[in-house]
C-alpha cells in the first residue's frame, strides 16, 4: 500500500521477533508500535504507521467499527478489510482477523493481525458461484417452463405460486388469476379427493385426473408430480399433460377394432359380443330375437367388371339402406365381404320379421349409381329365431347362414326362415362339398350327351353335354345334386373348365373318326361366364383340342344376358369372333328385352321345358311356345324345344315349325359310348 508521511520513527521493538503482524494501538486508534511483520504485510514503514496513519489502510466500511471497539476497555476480535495501494502503485485489498488485548498497563491494545484474504476470497468466490448457479438454475427453470408445451404449475402448501403459459392456456386463466389460489380449485369435483391424497402424501407420482377450465369444460389430464427446492423453499411441481389427443386416438383405435373401416358398422367380433349379450337378456326376460343373415347375390361381378371402388361404393350404400330400414334398437353389422347381419330384438313375431326382410330386399336391390352407371345387386336373406332355432350365438349364426344358402338355392333375391330339417341337409351338403373338392382330382366326373335333332326329319344336328358325378358311394348323381354346392364354393370354375375341355375333346375325336360332325352344346354358369379370363380360356381350349369354333355351342341363361347388358354384348362379340355358336337356355323364364335381344349375336333360343310339359293340352303353354317360335323366326334365330317327352309334344312343335327338338322322346342323355351306338343305330335305320 502507498507509504504515508512519517511523523517520527519509533524505536526497535521486541515484537519484531514475532512472525505475525503486531501493532500496539491507543484508544484513539493511534499506532504506537508496529513490528516488521506488520511492515511486510502492509507495505507501510513503521515510521509511517505511527499516529493515525495506519488507519488509512483500513477500508472505510471497517474503520468505524474498529475505532468503536478500541475505545472500549476490553479485549475484542473483529475482521477488517485493508485497502490501499502497494509500493508499486497496484491496488491492494486484504482481509484480516484482528485479535486485540489490553497490555499490562491497560493503556494500549495489543493487536494481532491474521491474514484471511485467501479464505475470504475463496468464500466470496464460492458465494459468487452459488449465486451464479442459483441465477442459472432460475433461468433454466424459467426457460424450461416457457419452452415446455405441457403445463407446469408450482404450488406450496396447496397454493399456486407460479404457472407457465401452456398451463394458463389449458385452464383458460391468466397467471394473475391463478396465483395464490388453491390448486384443487381447478380439479374436477369427483377427482379432488384423489389429488388431495397425493398432495398430502408428498409422494412423487404420475396419474390421470380431470381438470375444469374457466368455461367449465372437463379436460382429461395426466399429473406428473415432483418435489423440489425453488427459491430456497420446498415446492411441489406438477406437470399437467393434456390427454385429449391420446384419449381420442385410443377411442379411434377401439372403434377400428370393433367396426368395419369401409361402412362404419360394427364388425364380426363386436357383433358376436352384442349377440351374446342380447341372447342373455332375452333368455332372462323369456323373450325372443331374430337374426337375419344377408348375402349379396353375384357381388363379385361388380368388383370384376367395374373395379373395387365401385364395389366399395355399393357396399357403403347397402349399409346405409339396411340401417335406414331398421329401428334404433336393432343391431346391424358387416360380417365380412358382402355379408351383413341384422339382429331384431323386442320379441319380434315371425310375420314382423318377414316384413322387415321384405323391406330389406326392396331397399337393397334398388340401383346404385357408381362409376357413372347404375348398378344393382339382389340380396338373399336367411333368418333364424332365438330361442326356437338355437341355444348359442354361434349356432344361431350357423342356422341363419344355412337358411340364407337355401334362399340362394331357391332362386336368390328372396328370404328363407330356418327349419330344423335344414340342419341335416346342411350336414349332408358339407360332406358332399368336401368330396366334391376331390372329385375332379380323382376323375369322378363324366359327360353324358343328349342328341338334338331337326324337328322336320329327325336328323341329328347337335348334342348337349351334361355333367354327371360318378360318386363312389351314392352312384351316378345328376347336376342338381351338386352344382348348387359347386357354385356356392366357387368350385364351379374349375368344374366348368373341365366340362368345356372334355366336351371339346370328345367332339373333336368324333369328328376326326368321321362319326359325327355337329356342334356340342355346353351349359355355362354365371361365375364362369363373368370370369375375366373366360373368352381367353375358350380360345385356349379350341386351340388345344383343334375343334373348329362353329362346332362348340355355349348355352347362357336369359338372366345372364341381362345382368350387365353392355359387358355381355361385348363378351358375346368376342366369342363370336372365335366362331363359337351361342344359345339362350330356358328362354321365356326371364325378363329379357326384345330390343336388347335382337342386338346380341344369338344363334339359338331354347324353349324352357316348363312350357313344353303341358303341350299341346294347355292353351297358354301352346301360345307361349308358338310366340317364341315366331319370335325366333322374325329375328333369324333358330328355336329348339327341350324336355320333349311325348309324341304329341313332338308333333305339335314340328307342326309349329320349331327348328329343333331335344328330350326323352328323342333320346335320354347317353354316355359317350352309348351316344356312338345311338348314332350307329340311327344311321342304320
Amino acid at each position: 500500500m502507498s507509504a504515508l508521511p512519517s511523523a517520527h520513527t519509533p524505536p526497535p521493538s521486541p515484537w519484531d521477533a514475532l512472525p505475525s503482524p503486531v501493532l500496539l494501538l491507543a484508544r484513539d486508534g493511534r499506532a504506537q508500535i508496529v513490528n516488521h511483520a506488520f511492515e511486510r504485510f502492509t507495505g507501510l514503514p513503521a515510521a509511517a504507521a505511527a499516529g493515525l496513519g495506519w488507519l488509512d489502510c483500513v477500508a472505510a466500511d471497517s474503520r468505524q467499527g474498529l475505532l468503536a471497539a478500541l475505545r472500549q476497555p476490553a479485549d475484542f476480535q473483529c475482521q477488517v478489510r485493508l485497502a490501499g495501494r502497494a509500493a508499486d502503485g497496484a491496488p491492494r485489498e486484504a482481509w484480516v482477523d484482528v485479535a486485540a488485548q489490553w497490555d499490562a498497563s491497560c493503556s494500549l491494545h495489543v493487536v494481532l493481525l491474521h491474514d484471511t484474504t485467501a479464505a475470504r476470497q475463496a468464500e466470496l468466490a464460492a458465494r459468487s458461484r452459488a449465486e451464479h448457479a442459483a441465477r442459472e438454475s432460475e433461468e433454466r427453470l424459467a426457460k424450461f417452463m416457457q419452452a415446455s408445451c405441457e403445463g407446469i404449475v408450482f404450488h406450496k402448501d396447496g397454493r399456486i405460486t407460479d404457472a407457465n403459459a401452456p398451463a394458463c392456456a389449458l385452464l383458460g386463466h391468466s397467471l394473475d388469476d391463478m396465483l395464490g389460489r388453491r390448486a384443487l380449485d381447478f380439479v374436477a369435483p369427483e377427482r379432488v379427493a384423489q389429488v388431495e391424497a397425493v398432495m398430502k402424501s408428498r409422494l412423487e407420482a404420475a396419474y390421470e385426473s380431470v381438470v375444469v377450465d374457466k368455461t367449465g369444460r372437463r379436460i382429461p389430464v395426466e399429473f406428473i408430480v415432483r418435489t423440489l427446492q425453488h427459491q430456497g423453499e420446498t415446492m411441489r411441481m406438477t406437470i399437467v399433460r393434456d390427454l385429449r389427443d391420446r384419449h381420442a386416438a385410443l377411442a379411434r383405435i377401439h372403434h377400428l377394432a370393433h367396426h368395419d373401416a369401409l361402412t362404419g358398422l360394427p364388425n364380426r367380433s363386436a357383433f358376436m359380443e352384442q349377440l351374446d349379450h342380447q341372447m342373455q337378456v332375452a333368455q332372462r326376460a323369456d323373450g325372443s330375437l331374430a337374426l337375419l343373415f344377408i348375402d349379396l347375390d353375384h357381388f363379385k361381378r361388380v368388383n370384376d367388371s367395374l373395379g373395387h371402388l365401385a364395389g366399395d361404393t355399393l357396399l357403403q350404400t347397402v349399409a346405409q339402406r339396411i340401417t335406414g330400414v331398421l329401428r334404433s334398437a336393432d343391431r346391424v353389422a358387416r360380417f365380412g365381404g358382402d355379408e351383413f347381419m341384422v339382429l331384431l330384438s323386442g320379441d319380434p313375431a315371425r310375420e314382423v320379421v318377414a316384413e322387415v326382410a321384405r323391406k330389406l330386399l326392396a331397399a337393397i336391390e334398388a340401383p346404385v349409381h357408381a362409376e357413372g352407371r347404375p348398378i344393382s345387386v339382389t340380396p338373399s336373406i336367411g333368418i333364424a329365431m332365438f330361442p326356437g332355432d338355437a341355444e348359442t350365438p354361434a349356432e344361431l349364426v350357423k342356422h341363419a347362414d344355412t337358411a340364407m344358402y337355401l334362399a340362394k338355392a331357391r332362386g336368390r333375391a328372396t328370404l328363407q326362415f330356418f327349419d330344423p330339417s335344414m340342419a341335416r341337409g346342411a350336414y349332408d351338403a358339407l360332406v358332399l362339398e368336401g368330396q366334391l373338392a376331390q372329385a375332379l382330382e380323382r376323375g369322378e366326373f363324366v359327360l353324358h350327351y343328349q342328341p338334338q335333332v331337326r324337328a322336320s326329319d329327325g336328323m341329328l344336328v347337335g348334342a348337349e353335354a351334361l355333367i354327371r358325378w360318378q360318386h363312389p358311394q351314392r352312384g351316378l348323381l345328376r347336376p342338381d345334386a351338386f352344382i348348387p354346392i359347386a357354385e356356392r364354393q366357387r368350385l364351379i370354375l374349375p368344374l366348368g373348365r373341365w366340362v368345356l375341355r372334355e366336351a371339346s375333346r370328345q367332339a373333336c375325336a368324333w369328328r376326326e373318326a368321321g362319326l359325327v360332325d355337329v356342334p356340342v352344346a355346353v351349359n355355362l354358369s354365371t361365375l364362369q361366364f363373368q370370369s375375366v379370363d373366360f373368352v381367353a380360356s375358350v380360345a385356349e381350349v379350341l386351340r388345344e383340342t383343334g375343334l373348329p369354333g362353329e362346332l362348340l355351342e355355349l348355352e347362357l341363361t336369359e338372366r345372364m344376358l341381362m345382368e350387365d347388358w353392355h359387358e355381355v354384348r361385348d363378351r358375346l362379340g368376342e366369342l363370336k369372333a372365335l366362331g363359337v355358336q351361342l344359345s339362350v337356355d330356358d328362354f321365356g323364364t326371364g325378363h329379357s328385352s326384345l330390343g336388347h335381344l335382337k342386338e346380341l349375336p344369338i344363334d339359338k333360343m331354347k324353349i324352357d321345358r316348363s312350357f313344353v310339359t303341358d303341350l299341346p293340352e294347355r292353351s297358354d303353354s301352346a301360345a307361349i311356345a308358338r310366340a317364341i317360335i315366331q319370335m325366333g323366326r322374325s329375328l333369324g334365330i333358330k328355336v329348339i324345344a327341350e324336355g320333349v317327352e311325348t309324341e304329341a309334344q313332338r308333333s305339335f312343335l314340328a307342326g309349329e315349325a320349331c327348328d329343333e327338338l331335344q328330350g326323352e322322346a328323342v333320346s335320354p342323355p347317353l354316355s359317350a359310348q352309348a351316344f356312338e351306338a345311338w348314332i350307329a343305330r340311327d344311321a342304320a335305320g
